[in-house]
């Protein structure tokens, strides 16, 4: 019995380790495809300080997970590559430009392993190139109409500014919390702030274009919707233990920034509802100084409540659940749809944002 216990416990990490080397593979492919294309159509003159930063972010290579959603989900549902090729790009090119702006906001020192583009050149030259990497993007959408035709990438169109404006809105949401000093927030709110900053541009965007696309515009107004929350949510979450727990070498940003920034991330937020009223008032009170004025010290002592209040481990149980919950969506919303590596992709994607180390 010993010996087939252990064969079946070999068989399962080999499985494991297949299904893993499965999904990096196809993103990794999905991520070179974007980025050569994302690269091969930034314009090579102009004035310094714009064209030539514009690829600083796309090569130091990210997951590119949004990009290869939309490819997946439209390889899916039976549309092509090609189809897909210029949305995909907008996505990654518009994730690029929110990154570097965030950064300028965020007062954030590094950015996949090297120093973000503000802290090198300037919060001017940084905000100029994010508006740039933006209009490279809208060039790419209007793109589409060679390929897709004026009505579908019109429907293209729509979808982006809607996902603009809940962007846009989410991120008023938590700078505003930090600029009011909010220290009265529950998870509802944190996971209002996640639909409207996170889940809509990260994955509901990318779903529902890439099933528009593939779909000639058949799509209910909601269809994904729930999906993508849940999904963006559990990414979240997972990316902000990540940036307490994480090790700098694989996560490739500031560890414990979001302490240094006073984030409202779910783990905070549990801790404000769960310390002592003499602990919330000097957290209140470490959350009201600027960034500059914060220290080593301070910063190790919040982590130090987190982990005594149990607020890692309540963030890693909540991730795990929309997880769960996303996965149960994903399975419903592509029941009908027939089984292929894109399909297969996409919900292991589900999977892999709560395990993954970076």
């Amino acid at each position: 019995m010993a010996k087939a216990a252990a064969k079946a416990s070999a068989r399962r990490r080999h499985q494991t380790r297949g299904a893993a080397g499965f999904f990096e593979r196809t993103l990794a492919r999905y991520r070179n495809l974007t980025t050569q294309a994302l690269l091969d159509f930034v314009p090579d003159n102009g004035p310094p300080y714009l064209y030539d930063l514009i690829p600083a972010y796309p090569r130091r290579l990210g997951k590119g997970l949004r990009a290869a959603l939309c490819f997946a989900t439209c390889d899916a549902l039976g549309g092509t590559e090609r189809q897909a090729l210029n949305s995909a790009v907008a996505i990654e090119l518009l994730h690029n430009a929110f990154l570097i702006h965030d950064d300028v906001q965020d007062e954030s020192l590094r950015r996949r392993g090297g120093p973000t583009l503000h802290s090198e050149h300037g919060i001017g030259i940084a905000v100029n190139v994010g508006n740039g990497t933006n209009l490279l993007a809208l060039e790419r959408l209007l793109a589409n109409r060679d390929i897709l035709g004026p009505e579908l990438s019109w429907e293209v169109m729509l979808e982006t500014e809607w996902m603009m404006r809940h962007s846009l809105e989410g991120q008023a949401i938590e700078l505003g919390w930090i600029r009011d000093n909010a220290d009265d927030l529950d998870a509802k709110d944190y996971l209002q702030m996640c639909l409207k900053k996170t889940s809509w541009y990260s994955f509901i965007y990318p779903l529902r274009v890439g099933a528009l696309i593939a779909r000639s515009a058949r799509l209910d107004a909601d269809q994904f919707c729930r999906l993508g929350w849940y999904f963006g949510a559990a990414f979240q979450i997972q990316d902000d233990i990540l940036n307490l727990t994480g090790q700098y070498a694989k996560y490739g940003k500031e560890i414990r920034g979001d302490l240094w920034e006073g984030k409202r991330t779910l783990m905070l937020v549990h801790l404000l509802n769960e310390c002592s009223p003499k602990e919330r008032r000097e957290i209140k009170r470490f959350l009201a100084k600027p960034r500059s004025d914060r220290n080593k010290t301070e910063i190790s002592w919040l982590y130090g409540l987190m982990k005594r209040c149990g607020s890692i481990e309540y963030a890693r149980r909540s991730a795990r659940q929309l997880a769960g919950a996303a996965l149960m969506e994903a399975l419903t919303a592509f029941r009908e749809v027939p089984d292929s590596d894109s399909k297969r992709f996409i919900l292991e994607m589900i999977l892999y944002v709560v395990r993954r180390d970076r």
